[in-house]
């Protein structure tokens, strides 16, 4: 058995984005890790206070144990809320067919 775990840390931001392998201790968390990556010096609008971070696209914790080949993510807040956005295309997109339907038959042929 290693004395050492290989992970990755990714995180994706507006302008920036990285994906960092490397070796952590056995016992290491989520925290440990994004620390060690350096990705908090290099891109400085990460609060761990803030963004929420998970494992392969799971939301996990700052304590939580990290196991051999876990990917850990950065997640950036959210611009906007996804249900709203979905409506609000939803009803974009029903004004546009009603709108184009009436075109349709209005044309007079």
């Amino acid at each position: 058995m290693t004395d050492y775990l290989k992970v990755s840390v990714a995180y994706v931001g507006a302008d920036d984005q990285m994906l960092r392998p490397l070796e952590v201790r056995m016992g290491a968390t989520v925290r440990e890790a994004i620390e060690q990556s350096a990705v908090l010096s290099r891109c400085p609008e990460i609060d761990l206070a803030v963004n929420q971070v998970g494992i392969f696209g799971k939301l996990a914790k700052l304590d939580q144990i990290l196991e051999d080949g876990d990917r850990v993510e950065i997640y950036r807040p959210l611009i906007a809320d996804p249900r709203e956005a979905r409506k609000r295309r939803a009803a974009e997109g029903k004004v546009m067919r009603k709108g184009s339907a009436d075109a349709d038959t209005s044309s007079g042929t």
